[in-house]
This record gives C-alpha cells, structure tokens and sequence, in this order.
C-alpha cells in the first residue's frame, strides 16, 4: 500500500475506495465530494518521495495522448510545483492505476507544440485549470505518463 497518513482526508478516502474497489469506485470523481461540481476521470499515480524514499498514491484528473495519460501538476495554481511533481521529477518511473488496469510507467513533461495542446485538452476537461494558471507566475507541467515496457 501506500502512505495516506499525509493526505487531507477527502483524498486518502478517494484512494482507498478506489484501491478496494479496482477502481470501480473512485475511476471517475464526482467533484461534489468537495464543493465543486462536475464528474472527472481519475487514475492513480505512485510516486516514490525523493527524501523520504516512501510511496505516494494521489487520484489525479487525466486525459489520453496518443502515448499514454496526461496529468496536471497544478496544484491549484499555488507558486510551488506539487511534491508529486519534484519526486517523478526526481524519480520518472512510476506506477499507474487507470480503472482497474495497473502498469508501470515513465513520466515526462511535455513541452512546446505538445505541451500546448495536452493543456488545451486538459483544460477542456477540467475548466479550473485555466484560473489556476492564471494564479500563478510558474508555467504549470503538464505530464505525459507513457507505459513502460515489461
């Protein structure tokens, strides 16, 4: 399993439901859970801490590139990249969950022509995204996670 102990509790929820249910309850996030509104498909990401060496999973929005899954690094538009980020900055290869299917994966952010149509598409997906790149100074990553070979 993974350290939840750090997480607000709505997310450490999120997680279990979705690790105790293969992903039958929590692949897509109902945002009314926590004031917002709108259904969203989730995955789960397993990160490893680059100081702490422990395993982080956090349900994050994503979309499909012709690769793989695309996440946000938003962390609601705060001046910092979130945790997450910095460890698969770190540490790129990572575990995914998507529904009931598990694989590992490398990550990498996308940049450029890429970059901008994965925001598109994830912005179209997720609306917020646009007020949090609007919050803050830093370009916010986009992430393409691409399956790793076995």
């Amino acid at each position: 399993m993974s350290d939840t102990a750090r997480l607000p509790d709505w997310i450490a929820d999120h997680v279990r439901r979705y690790q105790q249910s293969n992903g039958a309850d929590g692949h897509m996030w109902d945002a009314s859970s926590v004031g917002g509104s709108g259904v969203f498909p989730t995955l789960l990401l397993t990160t490893t801490g680059r100081k702490s060496k422990r395993r982080q999973v956090l349900p994050l929005i994503y979309g499909t590139t012709p690769t793989g899954y695309a996440i946000v690094a938003s962390k609601g538009g705060a001046p910092a990249h979130p945790a997450w980020y910095l460890n698969l900055s770190a540490d790129p290869d990572v575990e995914v969950q998507v529904g009931a299917e598990k694989f590992g994966a490398r990550a990498r952010t996308a940049s450029g022509a890429e970059r901008s149509a994965l925001w598109k598409q994830m912005a179209a997906i997720y609306p917020p995204y646009e007020d949090y790149q609007r919050r803050t100074r830093r370009e916010i990553p986009v992430v393409v996670l691409e399956r790793r070979e076995r």
